[in-house]
Formats: structure tokens, sequence, C-alpha cells
């Protein structure tokens, strides 16, 4: 079901989650291999690069680095004052501070969007919004990726953070219905049965 929490009740927790272990999650997720989805956002970017694109839920900011050094413009957007603080101090990219639920993108701005392991703590009820948002923020033609824990469409608090956890049918309704073109999907980690593949990753055309 929908979640009928307060908006302001929601982004709160689950940024006080963040920024009260923000150093022990920059470390715990330093080394995880997230290439897979690199790679997948940036072969569907249409054009010459260098491509500008925005890291939505960069954390301290690990994958501004990894587009940074492929040489594209790379801007970082997160909820938590303490991975922005890190992210720039970091990267040397553009951070921006902003809720999840209170985006102030400009339009048509980027060339891609890398949404890994975000757009899971945006409740169901708002999320054709945001996704609207994100849409409008891309260029024409633009490519969002999305990484997403799957799931059985459960909704709720879990360990300290909100989240949706998606099905394939359930997430493909929302995005579509937002104006995108699916262009490929798979699970992850690579390699392994899809029991032991508990995220699903997903690519979209503007």
């Amino acid at each position: 079901m929908a979640t009928k929490e307060p908006h302001r009740t929601v982004s709160e927790g689950t940024l006080g989650h963040y920024e009260s272990r923000a150093e022990a999650f920059r470390e715990g997720t330093r080394d995880h291999d997230v290439s897979q989805n690199i790679e997948a956002l940036l072969r569907h970017i249409a054009g010459t690069p260098p491509f500008t694109i925005l890291d939505f839920g960069c954390g301290p900011g690990r994958d501004l680095v990894a587009f940074k050094s492929m040489g594209h413009v790379a801007i970082g957007l997160d909820g938590s004052a303490s991975f922005v603080e890190m992210a720039r101090a970091d990267t040397g990219c553009e951070v921006w501070q902003q809720d999840f639920l209170a985006l102030d993108l400009p339009a048509a701005r980027f060339d891609g969007v890398f949404a890994n392991a975000t757009l899971f703590h945006v409740p169901r009820a708002e999320l054709p919004r945001v996704l609207k948002e994100m849409h409008a923020a891309l260029k024409p033609g633009g490519v969002l990726f999305c990484s997403n824990p799957r799931g059985d469409n459960r909704e709720g608090w879990s360990h300290g953070r909100y989240g949706v956890w998606h099905d394939l049918e359930s997430w493909r309704a929302f995005v579509t219905g937002a104006g995108f073109t699916e262009l490929e999907h798979y699970y992850r980690p690579p390699g392994l049965p899809r029991e032991q593949q508990p995220w699903l990753a997903t690519v979209w055309r503007r």
C-alpha cells in the first residue's frame, strides 16, 4: 500500500539514518563495484562525450569519481548534508543538497541520470511525480539508469530507512507511466542464481 506518512517524516527518518552513519557508510561502500551499472548507462547515451551526468543520490561521491575520471561532467545530488560535504571534498564536483521529495532540477540539462540504489527510498505515492521531474531534467533522448533492491512490492520502514521493494512489473509500470521507454534490465550481482541476485537494474530513454 502507498504510504500515508507525512513526507517530512519519511525524509527526516531516512536522512537521519544516513547522517548518523555517514562515515561508516562511506567506508563500507567505498569498494563496491558498480562498473556494470555505469557502463549500462553510458552505452545507451547517444552523441559524443563528454556527457553531463547527474548522480542522483550520490552519497559520499564514489561514483562521481568514476564519471569524472572518464572525462564526463558529473554533478551529484543528495539529501544528506554529511554526504554532500564528503562528496564535494573528495571529488571537486558540483554537488547539490536536495531532498528526493522536494527536488528543484533544471530542465533538459542532463545526458544521463544515474540513480544507483536510491529511488527505492521514494514512497510509491510520490514516485510518479519524482520520475516525471527526472524525465524533465534529461535532454531529449537522455538516459535514466536505476538500480533498486527487488522484492514483492512491500513498502515501509526497514532498519531505520523508508523503502519500497519493487518487482519488475511494478517498477516498469511506474517508469513507463512517467514517459520513459525501457532499454534493458538485468539482475545483480552478475553470474549468480536469481535467488542470489537481490538487485534489479533498469535502463530507460526519455
